[in-house]
Protein backbone atom coordinates (compact mmCIF):
# COMPACT_ATOMS: atom_id res chain seq x y z
CA UNK A 1 0.00 0.00 0.00
CA UNK A 2 1.19 3.87 -0.64
CA UNK A 3 0.01 6.53 1.03
CA UNK A 4 -2.80 8.33 -0.58
CA UNK A 5 -3.06 11.77 -1.68
CA UNK A 6 -4.32 14.69 0.37
CA UNK A 7 -7.35 15.63 -1.64
CA UNK A 8 -8.88 12.47 -1.38
CA UNK A 9 -10.78 13.12 1.58
CA UNK A 10 -12.62 16.35 -0.02
CA UNK A 11 -14.41 13.69 -1.94
CA UNK A 12 -16.39 12.65 1.56
CA UNK A 13 -18.98 15.35 2.25
CA UNK A 14 -18.77 14.11 5.64
CA UNK A 15 -14.86 13.66 6.11
CA UNK A 16 -14.18 17.62 4.71
CA UNK A 17 -16.39 18.74 7.29
CA UNK A 18 -14.00 17.45 10.19
CA UNK A 19 -11.32 19.56 12.09
CA UNK A 20 -7.87 20.03 11.11
CA UNK A 21 -5.98 18.22 13.27
CA UNK A 22 -8.62 15.19 12.89
CA UNK A 23 -8.67 15.34 8.55
CA UNK A 24 -4.84 15.38 9.33
CA UNK A 25 -4.52 12.16 11.33
CA UNK A 26 -6.45 10.09 8.92
CA UNK A 27 -4.36 11.31 5.80
CA UNK A 28 -1.50 10.05 7.97
CA UNK A 29 -2.85 6.74 8.65
CA UNK A 30 -4.37 6.18 5.50
CA UNK A 31 -2.99 4.23 2.89
CA UNK A 32 -3.69 3.82 -1.20
CA UNK A 33 -4.78 0.36 -2.62
CA UNK A 34 -5.66 -0.82 -6.17
CA UNK A 35 -7.55 -3.81 -6.77
CA UNK A 36 -8.37 -5.36 -10.64
CA UNK A 37 -10.97 -5.71 -11.86
CA UNK A 38 -12.86 -9.39 -10.77
CA UNK A 39 -10.94 -9.45 -7.93
CA UNK A 40 -12.47 -9.99 -4.52
CA UNK A 41 -12.04 -7.85 -2.31
CA UNK A 42 -13.78 -9.55 0.89
CA UNK A 43 -16.25 -12.38 1.69
CA UNK A 44 -18.12 -14.63 4.21
CA UNK A 45 -15.72 -15.45 7.22
CA UNK A 46 -13.17 -12.65 6.72
CA UNK A 47 -12.50 -10.08 8.77
CA UNK A 48 -12.66 -6.67 7.94
CA UNK A 49 -8.67 -4.59 8.75
CA UNK A 50 -9.73 -1.59 7.31
CA UNK A 51 -12.21 0.92 6.76
CA UNK A 52 -12.25 1.31 2.76
CA UNK A 53 -13.29 4.92 1.24
CA UNK A 54 -13.82 4.46 -2.68
CA UNK A 55 -11.70 6.53 -4.90
CA UNK A 56 -12.12 5.05 -8.50
CA UNK A 57 -13.98 1.95 -9.74
CA UNK A 58 -17.07 0.00 -8.57
CA UNK A 59 -17.43 -2.42 -6.16
CA UNK A 60 -20.49 -5.05 -5.91
CA UNK A 61 -21.89 -6.41 -2.53
CA UNK A 62 -23.64 -9.47 -2.95
CA UNK A 63 -25.24 -12.44 -1.25
CA UNK A 64 -24.04 -16.29 -2.46
CA UNK A 65 -26.40 -19.05 -1.28
CA UNK A 66 -24.98 -22.81 -0.61
CA UNK A 67 -26.31 -23.44 -4.30
CA UNK A 68 -24.35 -20.46 -5.55
CA UNK A 69 -27.20 -18.24 -6.45
CA UNK A 70 -25.75 -14.76 -6.08
CA UNK A 71 -28.25 -11.38 -5.34
CA UNK A 72 -26.80 -8.09 -5.87
CA UNK A 73 -27.24 -6.30 -2.21
CA UNK A 74 -26.01 -3.00 -3.41
CA UNK A 75 -22.99 -1.01 -5.20
CA UNK A 76 -20.21 0.88 -3.83
CA UNK A 77 -19.34 3.80 -6.36
CA UNK A 78 -16.50 6.43 -6.22
CA UNK A 79 -16.94 8.92 -3.24
CA UNK A 80 -18.82 6.43 -0.72
CA UNK A 81 -18.00 3.88 1.58
CA UNK A 82 -19.30 0.38 2.13
CA UNK A 83 -21.66 -0.34 5.26
CA UNK A 84 -21.39 -3.60 5.31
CA UNK A 85 -17.71 -3.27 5.95
CA UNK A 86 -18.89 -0.58 8.35
CA UNK A 87 -21.21 -2.82 10.46
CA UNK A 88 -18.86 -5.21 10.76
CA UNK A 89 -15.92 -2.84 12.13
CA UNK A 90 -18.34 -1.48 14.44
CA UNK A 91 -19.76 -5.21 15.75
CA UNK A 92 -16.48 -6.92 15.63
CA UNK A 93 -18.41 -9.55 13.19
CA UNK A 94 -17.35 -11.02 9.95
CA UNK A 95 -18.37 -10.74 6.87
CA UNK A 96 -21.71 -12.16 5.66
CA UNK A 97 -21.43 -11.39 1.96
CA UNK A 98 -18.69 -10.26 -0.48
CA UNK A 99 -17.23 -7.15 -2.52
CA UNK A 100 -16.19 -7.64 -6.21
CA UNK A 101 -14.52 -5.27 -7.89
CA UNK A 102 -16.88 -4.33 -11.28
CA UNK A 103 -13.79 -2.27 -12.60
CA UNK A 104 -10.82 -1.24 -11.88
CA UNK A 105 -10.74 0.31 -8.59
CA UNK A 106 -8.75 2.45 -6.47
CA UNK A 107 -9.41 3.04 -2.21
CA UNK A 108 -8.04 4.65 0.61
CA UNK A 109 -8.05 2.25 3.69
CA UNK A 110 -8.12 3.32 7.20
CA UNK A 111 -6.87 0.96 9.97
CA UNK A 112 -9.52 -0.72 12.11
CA UNK A 113 -7.28 0.88 15.25
CA UNK A 114 -7.38 4.24 13.78
CA UNK A 115 -11.24 3.45 13.03
CA UNK A 116 -11.72 2.78 16.31
CA UNK A 117 -10.41 5.85 17.94
CA UNK A 118 -12.02 8.06 15.50
CA UNK A 119 -15.29 6.95 16.76
CA UNK A 120 -14.87 6.89 20.12
CA UNK A 121 -13.11 10.63 20.07
CA UNK A 122 -14.98 12.82 17.42
CA UNK A 123 -18.35 13.31 17.02
CA UNK A 124 -17.91 14.76 13.69
CA UNK A 125 -16.58 10.99 12.32
CA UNK A 126 -19.38 8.96 13.99
CA UNK A 127 -21.54 11.34 12.53
CA UNK A 128 -20.53 10.52 9.14
CA UNK A 129 -20.24 7.05 9.45
CA UNK A 130 -23.83 6.76 10.83
CA UNK A 131 -25.49 8.61 8.15
CA UNK A 132 -23.78 6.59 5.45
CA UNK A 133 -24.71 3.78 7.54
CA UNK A 134 -28.33 4.59 7.90
CA UNK A 135 -28.85 5.78 4.03
CA UNK A 136 -27.43 2.17 3.16
CA UNK A 137 -29.29 0.44 5.48
CA UNK A 138 -32.65 2.38 3.54
CA UNK A 139 -31.38 1.19 0.31
CA UNK A 140 -31.07 -2.51 1.21
CA UNK A 141 -34.65 -2.26 2.92
CA UNK A 142 -35.66 -1.21 -1.22
CA UNK A 143 -33.69 -4.48 -2.11
CA UNK A 144 -36.10 -6.41 -0.21
CA UNK A 145 -39.20 -4.80 -1.38
CA UNK A 146 -38.32 -5.21 -5.26
CA UNK A 147 -36.95 -9.09 -4.53
CA UNK A 148 -39.99 -10.02 -2.83
CA UNK A 149 -42.73 -8.18 -4.20
CA UNK A 150 -42.14 -6.20 -7.45
CA UNK A 151 -42.61 -8.28 -10.87
CA UNK A 152 -39.65 -9.64 -12.46
CA UNK A 153 -40.41 -7.41 -15.48
CA UNK A 154 -41.08 -4.47 -14.06
CA UNK A 155 -37.31 -4.87 -12.24
CA UNK A 156 -35.98 -5.81 -15.72
CA UNK A 157 -37.36 -3.01 -17.50
CA UNK A 158 -35.89 -0.81 -14.42
CA UNK A 159 -32.67 -2.35 -14.81
CA UNK A 160 -32.03 -1.94 -18.69
CA UNK A 161 -32.47 1.37 -18.44
CA UNK A 162 -30.41 2.46 -15.20
CA UNK A 163 -27.56 0.25 -16.66
CA UNK A 164 -27.92 2.06 -20.37
CA UNK A 165 -27.26 5.35 -18.73
CA UNK A 166 -28.27 8.05 -21.75
CA UNK A 167 -26.72 4.98 -24.25
CA UNK A 168 -28.70 2.08 -25.91
CA UNK A 169 -25.96 -0.55 -25.87
CA UNK A 170 -25.06 -2.70 -22.84
CA UNK A 171 -22.63 -4.98 -22.51
CA UNK A 172 -24.25 -7.45 -20.37
CA UNK A 173 -25.01 -11.27 -19.70
CA UNK A 174 -27.92 -12.53 -18.80
CA UNK A 175 -26.63 -14.32 -15.77
CA UNK A 176 -24.79 -10.49 -14.54
CA UNK A 177 -28.88 -9.51 -14.44
CA UNK A 178 -29.63 -11.97 -13.16
CA UNK A 179 -27.49 -11.19 -9.88
CA UNK A 180 -28.16 -7.44 -10.06
CA UNK A 181 -32.03 -8.78 -9.97
CA UNK A 182 -31.58 -11.78 -7.40
CA UNK A 183 -33.46 -14.05 -9.75
CA UNK A 184 -32.45 -17.14 -11.67
CA UNK A 185 -30.49 -16.51 -15.62
CA UNK A 186 -33.47 -18.76 -16.92
CA UNK A 187 -35.92 -15.94 -15.47
CA UNK A 188 -34.22 -13.18 -17.15
CA UNK A 189 -33.29 -15.14 -20.27
CA UNK A 190 -37.19 -15.60 -21.05
CA UNK A 191 -37.66 -12.27 -20.05
CA UNK A 192 -35.49 -10.89 -22.57
CA UNK A 193 -36.59 -12.90 -24.92
CA UNK A 194 -40.16 -11.52 -24.52
CA UNK A 195 -38.64 -8.39 -24.34
CA UNK A 196 -37.22 -8.76 -27.99
CA UNK A 197 -40.39 -10.50 -29.65
CA UNK A 198 -42.32 -6.86 -28.64
CA UNK A 199 -39.50 -5.27 -30.46
CA UNK A 200 -38.49 -3.89 -26.73
CA UNK A 201 -34.46 -4.95 -27.44
CA UNK A 202 -32.48 -6.37 -29.38
CA UNK A 203 -30.04 -9.93 -28.13
CA UNK A 204 -26.82 -10.34 -29.23
CA UNK A 205 -24.31 -12.54 -26.99
CA UNK A 206 -23.15 -10.68 -24.13
CA UNK A 207 -25.00 -7.80 -25.28
CA UNK A 208 -28.22 -6.08 -25.28
CA UNK A 209 -29.40 -3.27 -27.55
CA UNK A 210 -32.59 -1.08 -26.16
CA UNK A 211 -34.96 -0.18 -29.43
CA UNK A 212 -38.23 0.98 -27.63
CA UNK A 213 -36.77 3.17 -24.78
CA UNK A 214 -40.54 4.68 -24.15
CA UNK A 215 -41.92 0.94 -23.70
CA UNK A 216 -39.65 -0.07 -20.97
CA UNK A 217 -39.54 3.81 -19.72
CA UNK A 218 -43.45 2.61 -19.67
CA UNK A 219 -43.61 -0.99 -17.85
CA UNK A 220 -41.06 0.12 -15.33
CA UNK A 221 -43.40 3.68 -14.22
CA UNK A 222 -40.75 5.80 -15.83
Amino acid sequence: MTPAHPLWIDRFAGLARLDAETKAHILAEAALVNVPKGAVIFGPGKSPENMLFLLDGTVRVQQVSDSGREILLYRINAGESCVLTTACLLAYEDYAAEGVAETDVAAAALPRSVFDALVAASAEFRSFVFSAFSKRITDLFLVIDEVAFQRVDVRLAQGLLDLAGAGDHLAVTHQQLAVDLGTAREVVSRQMQEFQRRGWVQLARGSVDIVNRDALRQLAGR
